[in-house]
């Protein structure tokens, strides 16, 4: 081989290694973005601040966008609270709050001083119990849903007291600002340590819990 064509194949070698780092490069590029995503997706689906059932250190986290006056996420409800049953260790319910309704902020309000006077689930329970009654749409009947909650236990006076704490009302702010970044533009919206429902159903939601729960079983050390 001759000076050129030497010369000429080292330059071929090093233009493919270039291309081959620059490629591999990119692939570590997308592969830390999509990381860095998925990290980001993980911290706006559970924050500190949001009301959760079951064991913190439960393996297997269904996160619900939730609308008090959400007729769904009414129908919902027993089927995940059935979930939790079914897998009382394993599985735990992070509510967040998706206001689509008018008058859900003001419900989610009351909810909030409900978990401040440790009567989140009891008052949860009864609005959704009373929804047909109090959640028009048009013109939802806020003093009915105050009624239901204060038969659950609710002291209204203080609640719409605590309903001005700056921390109640950075509950909401925070849900808000996150749904919108997730788009999430219906309720109830599931995901399951992060996955969304391939498609939205009850058998899908099962389905999902079970095989996120089949796949922490089956983890070294369970």
């Amino acid at each position: 081989m001759n000076r050129r064509k030497f010369a000429v194949s080292l330059l071929a070698l090093l233009i493919l290694a270039l291309f081959g780092l620059g490629i591999w490069s990119y692939q570590q590029s997308v592969q830390k973005a999509q990381t860095q995503a998925a990290e980001q997706q993980a911290d706006r689906l559970v924050r500190p601040h949001a009301p959760a059932f079951g064991p913190a250190s439960a393996p297997v986290t269904i996160v619900e966008f939730f609308d008090p006056a959400c007729e769904t996420c009414r129908a919902f409800y027993p089927i995940v609270k059935d979930i939790l049953r079914q897998y009382p260790q394993e599985v735990r319910l992070v509510i967040r709050y998706a206001p689509f309704h008018a008058g859900s902020d003001q419900v989610i309000q009351m909810l909030e001083t409900a978990r401040l006077q440790d009567k989140y689930q009891p008052v949860l329970e009864a609005l959704l119990a009373s929804q047909p009654q109090w959640a028009d749409h048009g013109q939802p009947r806020i003093d009915l849903a105050e009624q239901q909650a204060q038969r659950a236990g609710l002291n209204i006076e203080k609640a719409k007291l605590d309903a001005q704490r700056a921390d109640v009302q950075a509950v909401l702010k925070l849900d808000v600002e996150d749904l919108v970044a997730l788009q999430i533009t219906k309720t109830p919206s599931f995901f399951v340590n992060g996955r969304a429902l391939p498609s939205f159903g009850e058998a899908q939601l099962r389905d999902l819990v079970a095989d996120a729960v089949a796949q922490a079983r089956a983890m070294p050390g369970k």
